[in-house]
């Protein structure tokens, strides 16, 4: 059972009003102004932070870094005895317990599902290895984490750990220097697409007949989104079957249509699922986060990545379906019988292992240049770092006059 005592959510301030932003906290602390310096969504500059983080910044001519930013290492990774209510095996739960059982932290900043709504995130600080279990899981929706830093910091904890998505993690790693912390442990898990939390409930209604029994949902790399409901049942839809023409225009925010940070280049390790290939995927990133991964010793199985398949195809597809989405075109439905045979085809011949990751890189990529030349042309120069237009090169997508800054 859950110790409640040892998970608190302390009162946070309301947003402060926006534009391109996925309330990662910053303008609900006591200094809002830092958001135009922290904000990813602003003037990012990667070079500069990964080599602040990592000691360098990425090399595109070593190994995958121009895709998934500075790594030392990037393995297959699971718990062999899955944790009860976690999304895969639980890694990053698991972790987080590791770091306050050592006593190597006071405090985890992570999200907790919210009384009220299983799905909507709640920010919390879990104080004791066994409040972990209760943030095991998914949740889909804005979580204003880094509001809880200020509270964290007035508790007396001066070892933290923080357990975040791109946006977070950047906004957090660019006011690091300034929050008097004795020692900082990131988490990152990767995040291409958020909603709000009343969206995510349409979606599952689109998906069931009864969404409200719905407890687990998680994209998978074999290119089917898997189900699991109150009575134990399972599904598995394949991506093509998936009723994303029938969701709202604005279901994905302009923000994540235009992120640069898939892989959450910022973090100490990043787990995530893309390359896994039916186990989670490790990007272990520089030092400390070699020293997450040693807290968790035998328990964790690894193995090497694999890579099979070919990305071009796929993104090229993508390309022309995102073109009609940022011209205001609805998209192409493709026949229900070919659905079902490139949903039977995909994952046997599809891009599989680490060339479906660099094909979702891919197509991010693509999808940030487009969206932004439609929607924010006069912010391309500044928030279109230059690894993402070395990214769409290959596929013929070059920067117009005006839209590229200074090369990194």
């Amino acid at each position: 059972m859950t110790d409640t005592t040892s998970v608190t959510a302390p009162m946070i301030g309301p947003a402060a009003p926006r534009d391109l932003c996925t309330d990662c906290g910053i303008s609900r602390s006591s200094e809002p102004k830092r958001c135009g310096t922290a904000c990813q969504f602003i003037k990012p500059d990667y070079p500069a932070m990964e080599a602040r983080v990592h000691g360098r910044a990425r090399d595109p001519d070593k190994g995958d870094e121009l895709f998934f930013g500075p790594f030392r290492r990037m393995v297959k990774a699971r718990l062999p005895s899955p944790r009860k209510g976690a999304q895969w095996t639980g890694i990053t739960s698991r972790l987080g317990e590791r770091l306050l059982e050592t006593g190597a932290v006071d405090a985890v900043l992570t999200m907790a599902p919210d009384p009220e709504d299983k799905w909507r995130p709640m920010p919390v600080l879990v104080t004791k290895a066994e409040g972990m279990a209760g943030v095991r899981g998914m949740r889909m929706g804005y979580a204003p984490l880094l509001a809880l830093l200020e509270p964290a910091r007035a508790a007396g904890h001066k070892r933290i750990a923080v357990i975040g998505i791109p946006c977070q993690v950047y906004a957090l790693r660019r006011i690091e220097a300034e929050l008097g912390f004795d020692r900082l442990y990131v988490i990152g898990t990767p995040c291409s697409d958020n909603t709000t939390t009343a969206h995510f409930h349409e979606f599952l209604a689109l998906l069931s007949d009864a969404p409200e029994t719905i407890t687990y949902l998680e994209f998978r790399a074999d290119y089917h989104v898997e189900l699991r409901f109150a009575d134990g049942r399972q599904k598995a839809i394949p991506f093509l079957q998936l009723p994303l023409a029938d969701l709202r225009p604005d279901f994905f925010p302009m923000t994540c249509k235009t992120c640069v940070d898939y892989t959450n280049v910022l973090a100490d390790v990043t787990v995530g699922y893309m390359a896994g290939q039916g186990q989670q995927w490790l990007v272990v990133r520089n030092e400390r986060g070699e020293e997450l991964v040693g807290l968790l010793g035998d328990e964790l199985e690894t193995a090497p990545l694999e890579s099979h398949g070919k990305r071009a195809g796929p993104v090229k597809g993508f390309i022309t379906n995102t073109e009609l989405a940022a011209g205001g075109l609805p998209l192409r439905r493709m026949p229900k019988p070919m659905r079902r045979i490139f949903g039977w085809l995909m994952p046997r011949v599809g891009p599989r292992g680490l060339e479906f990751a660099r094909a979702r890189l891919e197509m991010k990529a693509v999808e940030t240049v487009l969206h932004l030349r439609r929607s924010h042309p006069r912010r391309m120069k500044s928030m279109i770092p230059d690894h993402v237009w070395k990214l769409v090169e290959r596929y013929g997508i070059k920067p117009e006059p005006g839209e590229r800054g200074p090369q990194e």
